[in-house]
């Protein structure tokens, strides 16, 4: 593949990112839905427009940021409201509310790598297309599956650290949480360290595998 310039790799890369954060974000609801809590969907978050979801900073900036950098992109959006009171089984239920995010990240991984095989199987009628699908796709591949390893860390308030929450005594998952707001503080280090990428790359590199393989890239 050729070497794209900072405004293909925009342009390339702004749909998966928007689709990426977008669709985490209403999984979340949407599962909150079905489990009792209607917060989400009584402030229009159940919903797939980017508008209701979009975090200037962390869905703009930060992937933009990282693209220019030459590192892996990832981003966020504005957390969905979940209001565990409306729960019959609060930590159990609150851990599949979790869960539902990463979970449509990988399906959402799936897809992309469906259009990348759409490009390659164009290629020949539709050359530029083709480049634009397949360039789209790998970077849908990407963005996914990087959401869904780093949202599986165990550092509150990623949504592992919902998962580990829910097979924790009440107290000490109360403790475990108070660690929330140094989530972001500690990812930051391990980024500046070096750290989070060989943290990610071994599980992403493993699902990247099996899903071009089975979709025959």
């Amino acid at each position: 593949m050729m070497e794209l310039t900072l405004i293909q790799k925009i342009a390339v890369w702004a749909l998966p990112v928007i689709f990426a954060i977008t669709v985490h974000e209403a999984a979340h609801g949407w599962m909150a839905s079905k489990l009792g809590d209607q917060t989400a969907r009584m402030l229009g978050r159940l919903t797939l427009n980017p508008l209701k979801h979009i975090d200037p900073i962390g869905t703009v900036v930060v992937p933009i940021a990282l693209l220019v950098l030459g590192g892996f992109v990832f981003g966020w959006a504005k957390p969905v409201p979940v209001d565990t009171r409306n729960f019959k089984h609060p930590a159990k239920d609150m851990a599949w509310v979790a869960m539902a995010g990463p979970a449509s990240n990988l399906i959402m991984a799936v897809l992309w790598a469906l259009v990348a095989k759409v490009g390659l199987i164009v290629q020949a009628q539709s050359p530029d297309v083709a480049q634009f699908l397949i360039y789209s796709g790998f970077a849908g591949i990407s963005i996914n599956l990087i959401l869904l390893v780093l949202n599986l860390l165990p550092i509150p308030p990623l949504d592992g650290s919902r998962v580990v929450s829910a097979f924790l005594p009440a107290k000490l998952a109360w403790q475990y949480n108070r660690f929330a707001p140094m989530g972001f503080i500690l990812l930051i280090g391990l980024m500046v360290l070096g750290l989070l990428s060989p943290i990610l790359m071994g599980p992403f590199n493993a699902l990247k595998t099996v899903i071009v393989q089975l979709v025959g890239l």
